[in-house]
């Protein structure tokens, strides 16, 4: 039986999110796969550590830096046809990855992978704001977010597997088919039309500036701790980049067509739930850096089980996720996103109760209840910044909420550390840069337990923002496809 016109698009937005969904699937699997392979890259690249990191460093910062122009492109070029060249750029510099001779060219590579992904980040959330209508776009964002838990889930595992049977170049490798098969579905699914705008435009000054300005920023901060927060060497660096992005928002107000539209945030909506999704991703960084650390130097748990045992959160995510993105198309962004938020402070209380004797299922259960916490705040919010923006400008709203997440992860991971080595500093007299080996528990302990209560109030000053949110107007974008 033919489909009349009505059915045929409705069932071709469910098409056009399971494309949206492979690419933030492949994008985030890439990411967590990468940082398991760093320690056989080192070895067979014959270099330090220090210098392998720079594969998942390029990437993160190259993503900072392009996805507000990213977003302003989309605008003005069409979301789909951007999102679809995602697929193929973030393929090739997957094969280009697998290929490289050399840790300079792999990490060149990873740039050029990084576009790609910065490509698809930035326009998936603006393709799910103009193909569903408002009522289901939490339930849109909900099966997104799992997408996310799911590649952040299966990398480590897959990784694992993939690494030790064929290479760590396999974890390229496995992108290829999975981009030329999401580039060659989006050809028939993804939107046709164009944007408005043209490239005489582009605020192109404005592009250099902020480009300059929050890589270096963002450099500083996670080499702070390395070269210490009151060296001339990280105070310049700061100083500098806050000039350069000063002047980047001096520029913004004068440009005519601004790469950035500082005058987005004057919508309650759109500036609290941004302020809110910052200050999660602050907090929660600080599970992902040093609970590894408490699981197997105090815990003994081996690196095999340290992995089961962090996958409570992301396997809880991916649960409730697609759960709460369907409670907010009923009942709306606020309870859910402040109760999030809550039980994410909630966690971080109890996580201090955790002794060097507890069993390794009790961490899971609750690492579990951040899983919970976020998958009810993730999925709402998302679609609350995404509802509150203006429909010319939602690709630009959707690279600026990506980058507010990318962001929220460095100052977290910096953060942590640093207040995890300011607190050992109290309590030995000594001076550490990152976290040391053969501490003694007691000692160790007491310096987890200032970054968890350090995190927990970051969750109530989250949950504060989001709810105040509460009762403002929200924007609708306008007719879906």
């Amino acid at each position: 039986m033919r489909l009349n016109s009505v059915d045929e698009i409705r069932v071709r937005k469910w098409w056009v999110l399971a494309n949206i969904s492979v690419g933030t699937f492949m994008s985030t699997l890439d990411g967590s796969i990468a940082n398991v392979a760093l320690p056989t890259i080192s070895q067979n690249l014959h270099v330090a550590l220090h210098m392998v990191q720079w594969v998942v460093t390029a990437y993160l910062l190259t993503i900072s830096a392009v996805l507000p122009l990213v977003g302003r492109l989309a605008d003005m070029w069409g979301r789909g046809r951007l999102y679809n060249i995602g697929f193929l750029v973030f393929a090739l510099g997957s094969a280009m990855c697998s290929l490289s001779p050399s840790i300079g060219a792999l990490i060149a590579f990873r740039i050029l992978q990084a576009l790609g992904a910065a490509l698809l980040m930035a326009n998936s959330q603006a393709l799910v704001v103009t193909t569903f209508p408002p009522e289901q776009r939490g339930r849109a964002f909900g099966i997104t977010g799992s997408m996310v838990s799911l590649g952040m889930l299966t990398g480590p595992s897959i990784g694992g597997i993939l690494i030790g049977y064929l290479g760590w170049q396999s974890i390229f490798w496995v992108n290829i088919p999975i981009g030329i098969a999401g580039f060659v579905l989006g050809l028939f699914l993804l939107p046709k039309h164009k944007g408005s705008g043209s490239a005489k435009d582009f605020d192109y000054a404005g592009s250099v500036l902020f480009i300059v300005g929050i890589v270096g920023l963002l450099y500083t901060i996670s080499n702070g701790e390395t070269w210490a927060w009151g060296s001339a060497k990280t105070v310049v660096g700061l100083i500098l980049a806050t000039v350069i992005l000063i002047a980047f928002g001096f520029r913004e107000r004068l440009a005519r067509s601004p790469m950035i539209d500082f005058s987005l945030y004057r919508n309650w909506t759109l500036s609290t739930a941004s302020l809110a999704a910052i200050l999660t991703f602050v907090s929660l960084f600080s599970i992902t850096t040093l609970m590894p650390f408490y699981l197997e130097d105090v815990l003994h748990a081996s690196p095999q089980l340290t992995g089961l045992t962090m996958m409570a959160n992301p396997l809880a995510m991916a649960v409730v996720a697609p759960l709460s993105g369907w409670m907010s198309d009923k009942i709306g962004p606020y309870i859910l996103t402040t109760g999030g938020l809550l039980l994410n402070a909630l966690g971080f209380v109890l996580l201090n109760l955790l002794s060097p004797s507890v069993a390794i299922w009790v961490v899971g259960f609750h690492l579990a209840i951040f899983g919970v916490g976020q998958g009810m705040f993730q999925s709402p919010n998302n679609s609350s910044i995404m509802a509150a923006a203006p429909r010319s400008k939602v690709g630009l709203v959707g690279g600026l909420n990506a980058l507010i997440r990318n962001i929220g992860m460095v100052i977290g991971i910096s953060l942590s550390v640093s207040a995890f080595s300011i607190r050992l500093h109290t309590i030995t007299g000594k001076v550490f840069a990152g976290v040391p080996a053969n501490l003694s528990t007691g000692v160790f302990m007491s310096a987890l337990h200032t970054v968890f209560w350090i995190a927990a109030g970051i969750c109530v000053a989250g949950a504060v923002s989001s709810g105040l949110r509460f009762g403002a107007p929200t924007k609708i974008v306008g007719k879906a496809l």
